[in-house]
């Protein structure tokens, strides 16, 4: 079986995601498992002085200005990213400084290319204990 990899225009995950003015959405689909490697940054900050003639970033988490994330998708028609299942990577998911989209990019072409590596090699991407289908609920 084939490795399907559908690049996407939209935020997977971040809820200040629409003021981004950057991101990445790649769906990878691999036997009967479907992975979303979501990548944001360059957040505005809209409530800086000057705003709009002048941008000023705002963080998108604990000092940094991108990150990336993965998730198992939430199985609607859309495979849109499922944020309560999200999964480990090893490469690095997160830039200090704003204003670096050739730094983002690669950072998410190598989380890309991590998780596609692992579908093939068999890792089926267990989400975070306690993040498991149903979390234990019947």
């Amino acid at each position: 079986m084939d490795l399907i990899r559908t690049e996407r225009g939209w935020h997977a995950h971040y809820i200040c995601g629409s003021r981004c003015m950057w991101h990445r959405n790649t769906l990878l689909e691999y036997e009967d498992i479907k992975l979303v490697v979501s990548s944001v940054g360059n957040m505005i900050d809209y409530h800086a002085p000057g705003f709009p003639n002048k941008i000023t970033l705002n963080t998108i988490g604990c000092d940094r200005h991108f990150e990336t994330m993965v998730f198992h998708t939430d199985r609607t028609k859309f495979n849109d990213a499922d944020v309560t299942k999200q999964i480990s990577v090893e490469s690095n998911c997160s830039i200090k400084e704003g204003w670096k989209e050739l730094e983002a990019e690669a950072m998410h072409e190598a989380v890309v290319k991590e998780v596609s590596e692992g579908l093939l090699a068999g890792n089926k991407y267990i989400p975070y204990r306690g993040q498991e289908e149903n979390n234990g609920v019947e």
